[in-house]
């Protein structure tokens, strides 16, 4: 495998990531609320939802595997590119990619198809949080040697964290990103709405941040792309590459958690310790789908979540901004009265295969959506 060479594995895992965001989890959270509430249940059900605020899931993983995978490619995609070009070429294109990412992020999350003013948002989606991460991981990844950028990021921890320390407190309403959210975004961050008297004032059930959370959104795009050095670097003895990627994992996971017993491990504002216990999950689940795909060679099975993979922006805008739903009632509202509440999850299922035929007939055309 050249050093250049598309890393197969990366396309199975972003694949997965993408199938589970807007494929398998819609279903499966329909079809879990109709079984009775015994004890797998529920703890199925927690595992496909945010958790409230403290703590992990496995669906709170989503988010910071697409962010990393966003920065795995980058060791192998900008030195080539800056073979080619110049610097200054590079940066336009690397801005060019931020704006759209952005735009994007507004299209599906900041409500502006919505043609409402009062509801339009501007930094609320994970499309953000990848532009944001990726413009502050370019200089990082290009300008700094792998050790120093360790430093880099663990400085960005450093800086993400003192002032949550010193000017707020873990809460939802009294965290120091919250406060700076409210302050800067104002009328513009999502959650906010106009009320009776004229003014402006933010919805108690809203406690995502972004602003000050974009040094961690680095951190997590800049772990993504130290993964994706060690790859490049170490293409003369792959398994030992896969055993590095999996033993940060695990070194990650264990830091994360042990700065989460002074420090909460909170996903929705990306404290410092959920952002190297999510890491190590992404490291270790890279490590193990590159050993097992790009090292031991098995790709059998892997082809459908290519079409996932291969084409994550188009999957991720098709499936946030349009409904299937209806083209499955249109043709099969008869079975309502046989299946009940159970019609809701055939729809939704049915809304999911609609989404996968689309992505499987853009794959096999090569057509793909490149930002």
């Amino acid at each position: 495998m050249s050093n250049d060479k598309r890393l197969l594995s990366l396309d199975v895992l972003r694949g997965l990531d993408l199938f589970m965001l807007v494929g398998l989890q819609p279903v499966l959270w329909q079809a879990l609320g109709k079984m009775d509430e015994s004890a797998t249940t529920l703890f199925l059900r927690a595992q496909l939802d945010h958790v409230p605020w403290e703590g992990f899931s496995a669906w709170d993983l989503v988010m910071p595997l697409f962010l990393f995978m966003s920065g795995v490619t980058m060791p192998f995609s900008l030195p080539k590119y800056l073979s080619q070009n110049s610097h200054g070429a590079l940066w336009k294109r690397v801005i060019k990619r931020v704006l759209m990412l952005f735009a994007f992020g507004i299209l599906v999350q900041g409500n502006i198809l919505s043609l409402d003013p009062t509801r339009i948002y501007l930094y609320s989606n994970t499309l953000q949080a990848i532009a944001i991460g990726y413009l502050l991981t370019v200089p990082i990844m290009l300008y700094l040697k792998p050790r120093t950028q360790i430093v880099a990021i663990a400085a960005l921890l450093i800086l993400y964290t003192a002032p949550m320390l010193l000017f707020g407190d873990w809460s939802r309403e009294g965290n120091f990103a919250a406060i700076v959210d409210k302050a800067i975004l104002g009328r513009w961050r999502d959650g906010s709405y106009l009320a009776e008297d004229g003014s402006w004032q933010f919805a108690a059930w809203y406690d995502y941040t972004w602003l000050w959370s974009s040094l961690t959104f680095c951190c997590t795009v800049a772990m993504g792309s130290l993964a994706g050095g060690i790859i490049r670097r170490g293409n003369d003895n792959r398994e030992r590459t896969a055993m590095i990627l999996v033993a940060v994992g695990a070194a990650l996971i264990a830091a994360g958690w042990l700065w989460g017993l002074w420090h909460p491990i909170i996903k929705r504002i990306w404290s410092g310790s959920m952002t190297l216990f999510s890491g190590g999950w992404c490291f270790l689940l890279l490590g193990a789908f590159y050993w097992w795909i790009d090292v031991k060679g098995h790709k059998r099975g892997t082809k459908w979540l290519l079409y996932y993979g291969c084409n994550a922006i188009a999957a991720y805008l098709i499936g946030e901004i349009i409904n299937f739903r209806c083209i499955a009632h249109s043709l099969l509202r008869g079975t309502e009265q046989f299946l009940g509440d159970w019609y809701q999850v055939l729809l939704t299922a049915c809304n999911s295969l609609i989404l996968f035929l689309i992505l499987a007939l853009l794959y096999r055309n090569k057509i793909f959506l490149k930002v």
